[in-house]
């Protein structure tokens, strides 16, 4: 299954440091390679995240100034022998183990020359997926779970239910500023789609979708036939309601209580999302 990973937004929101530096690119605490704390962009926590649990094809889709990104996901074994020799052996080995994720994985860059939204970010990979599905995890957030348990799970559900389309839940107090479902329990923790949109102004449910998803093909016909939606964008979400008005098969995999949500689209998410991996891997 290909992943792709949408990050050509502006990032607008944490200007003026998001004007040379993508958002996707900002740091979180983490573990490193040896155990020790340290400091990753969060694109990398994701990639590295969706690598081990065993994925290995990736399509970033990127827009202007977002060379940086893929600056950092080139390889780079002269820097690597510059910290052996300073002995810096324990760095050496975190930026070795990274480039080896690199190495050992298929990446394509896929140009969004204009910010047109996420369903247009999606919507460019159509002639590189054609017939398979395709799991779809946003840059600039990253999710927290024992052993990745979210990701597995999600694959599961998708697998057993032999859907088109599968994503996550979150119950959140304010869900004006999410895409959001109203939906009908099936059974434990999954639930079957009734209907999305997009950052409403009187949510009727408080369930927020998290941008991870795994779509079948039928998503790119789908996102061909809405039309741009708030901010002259092509919205996932519609993309996701027309799958639903298709009558196709439409799952979603409530996260658990204990599932930790990272996400570092405002200066206050980005705070809080520093605040927890702190508290996580450092404190």
């Amino acid at each position: 299954m290909k992943v792709v990973i949408p990050a050509a937004g502006m990032g607008t929101r944490l200007l003026p440091t998001t004007k040379e530096q993508p958002k996707e690119m900002l740091p979180l605490f983490a573990r490193a390679h040896g155990g020790k704390p340290c400091l990753k962009p969060l694109l990398q926590l994701v990639f590295e995240q969706l690598y081990n649990v065993g994925f290995r094809e990736f399509y970033f889709i990127i827009g202007r100034e977002k060379r940086a990104i893929e600056d950092h996901f080139t390889p780079e074994n002269n820097y690597v022998e510059m910290l052996e020799r300073r002995r810096k052996n324990e760095l050496a080995d975190e930026m070795r183990d990274f480039y080896e994720k690199i190495e050992n994985s298929n990446i394509v860059w896929v140009n969004q020359p204009e910010p047109r939204g996420f369903g247009d970010a999606v919507l460019r990979v159509a002639h590189f997926v054609r017939d398979e599905p395709v799991f779809v995890h946003a840059g600039d957030t990253y999710v927290i779970s024992d052993g990745d348990r979210h990701l597995k799970d999600l694959i599961k559900t998708h697998r057993e239910l032999k859907a088109d389309m599968a994503c996550l839940l979150r119950e959140v107090k304010d869900p004006r500023q999410f895409g959001v479902a109203e939906v009908e329990k099936v059974r434990g923790s999954i639930y079957r789609l009734k209907k999305v949109e997009e950052k409403p102004e009187k949510p009727r449910t408080n369930l927020a979708i998290m941008p991870i998803y795994i779509f079948n093909p039928v998503i790119f016909k789908a996102l061909k036939e809405v039309s741009p939606g708030k901010g002259n964008e092509i919205q996932l979400t519609d993309g996701m309601q027309r799958i639903i008005d298709m009558g196709l098969s439409s799952y979603a995999l409530k996260m658990g209580p204990k599932d930790i949500w990272l996400d570092i689209g405002t200066i206050q998410t980005y705070w809080n999302a520093l605040e927890t991996s702190f508290s996580r891997f450092v404190r």
